[in-house]
């Protein structure tokens, strides 16, 4: 499909639901409330007759710019004037029916394993009708997938899928974060008395459960609400994320420093990680404090279950204050469980010293140890360069040996607690909309500048940033700005 938005509502005709009520005015009536594409089911007819009724159906769908789609037969799909067929697993292969058409007919086929996705993809179908995922009312006898079935079936081919089978406004929920790229509904459209409404509400859950973008931290409580947990969910709010949070320590905190530390039991951790996960896929994971190595495991062990996606790791060691947050052991832990299933860490510079052993000194420093980190650990690395004297330059260094420098200017503001929680926050939220690594990069570092620019200055010591700050400008960024900002340095 040249547009996978096609597919969004995938609404599907039958003639036991509608229950002799005029076809033609009930697909202008769904096309109205929001169906995206329509597909045509007639059983049991020859493909003259098939061909009579598409082609009557054909100017209702093409005078609303929709696509038509003939179930099973290609050839009345084709006198018709239709733009494609769909083809269940006993009709006519995919490849034999691409042999006939065009590259501009489409088609759809029918997959219940991976299997018959991947052999659907390479005999040329458009894209694929993945179910049915729910007891359906019109095939009641259908064999069954899980929503993680369909994770697996969509992560296995470039082509887009469809989820079909009994999926109504109530139960969408349960399929966010499958990839899915439409949902194809019967009975829910041509079922009820109200196809413009029925089709309304399903497009506008739609909107609901996949373009609210979600993101998940696994932090730890800071009390004054200037870093950790309290910290990352303003970002992420600020970001237009729906925040969630998994708590790994209680912190008795302020701008002053850290009175004490209460770990959570590890697999009260855990607990928290599955019930987000079982209930609502985040789209990004951001992890930061992390104090004893038992929960390192736990968090890795449970991301690995659960194919967590977009995964950024804040390795921090020593909050702003100066107390420790970690021991040598879980700092051990961290490198080796979470690194590899992160898809950027995030260091500043005394915490990439710590990890490599090394010391930094300048530019030529921070980019020895972030290839050290990545080459070990097979991550994309950002080293912050905060800490340095004369600017703020970061530096990304990518897995695959390619680093980018992201010049920054030093800005006169000594409240920083809580920066580096809210810069991988902020590269999390970035992830969670879908933005690509450099950009999300680009954009946290906007983030951060511009918090900083605020000058809130609250608390004895060493104040927070105001997180509502720049939420306009933030959203109304453009990432081309990136050429502006992002420069390629030789190497040093």
């Amino acid at each position: 499909m040249r547009n996978p938005d096609e597919l969004k509502i995938y609404a599907i005709t039958d003639r036991e639901c509608l229950k002799g009520k005029d076809m033609k005015l009930h697909i202008e009536l769904a096309i109205q409330g929001g169906a995206t594409i329509i597909q045509l089911r007639e059983k049991n007819i020859s493909t003259e007759e098939l061909t009579k009724i598409a082609a009557e159906i054909v100017p209702v769908c093409h005078k609303h710019g929709v696509k038509l789609i003939v179930n099973d037969d290609w050839k009345a799909a084709r006198l018709s004037g239709a733009d494609g067929v769909h083809v269940g697993l006993e009709d006519e292969s995919v490849a034999k029916i691409r042999a006939n058409t065009d590259t501009a007919f489409i088609i759809g086929a029918t997959a219940k394993t991976v299997e018959q996705a991947k052999n659907a993809a390479r005999q040329g179908a458009d894209y694929i009708g993945v179910g049915a995922v729910f007891p359906s009312p019109t095939k009641k006898n259908a064999v069954r997938i899980t929503p993680d079935d369909l994770r697996e079936i969509c992560r296995s081919v470039t082509i887009p899928a469809v989820a079909i089978g009994g999926i109504t406004k109530n139960n969408m929920w349960e399929l966010r974060g499958c990839g899915n790229k439409g949902i194809a509904v019967v009975s829910a459209i041509f079922g009820t008395e109200n196809p413009y409404t029925a089709t309304k509400e399903l497009a506008e859950m739609w909107d609901k459960v996949y373009n609210t973008r979600t993101a998940l931290t696994i932090a730890g409580s800071d009390c004054s609400g200037g870093a950790g947990i309290q910290a990352d969910i303003k970002t992420m709010q600020a970001h237009g994320v729906y925040a969630m949070s998994a708590i790994t320590a209680l912190t008795a905190q302020n701008t002053t420093g850290i009175s004490a530390i209460h770990n959570i039991p590890p697999e009260f951790v855990a607990q928290q990680i599955d019930m987000i996960f079982s209930d609502i896929r985040p789209d990004a994971v951001k992890i930061g404090m992390i104090s004893n190595s038992e929960t390192a495991e736990i968090i890795a062990d449970r991301l690995k279950y659960w194919k967590a996606e977009n995964i950024v790791v804040d390795p921090v060691a020593v909050a702003t204050s100066g107390t420790d947050l970690s021991n040598k052991q879980t700092y051990e832990k961290v490198k080796d469980l979470l690194f590899p299933i992160a898809r950027i860490v995030t260091p500043n510079i005394p915490e990439a010293e710590l990890i490599t052993g090394i010391k930094i000194d300048g530019l030529a420093g921070m980019q020895e140890s972030a290839k050290i980190i990545a080459e070990k650990y097979g991550c994309n690395v950002l080293v912050k360069g905060g800490h340095l004297e004369n600017n703020a330059d970061d530096l990304l260094y990518q897995k695959d040996g390619k680093y980018l420098w992201l010049e920054g200017k030093k800005i006169d503001n000594p409240n920083t607690h809580g920066t580096g929680c809210t810069m991988s926050s902020a590269i999390a939220s970035n992830f969670a909309l879908g933005y690509p690594l450099n950009a999300s990069i680009h954009k946290a570092k906007q983030f951060i500048n511009t918090c900083l620019e605020s000058g809130l200055n609250l608390g004895k010591g060493n104040g927070m940033l105001d997180h509502k700050f720049c939420k306009e400008n933030l959203l109304s960024a453009e990432v081309d700005i990136l050429k502006n900002i992002i420069r390629k340095r030789a190497v040093l």
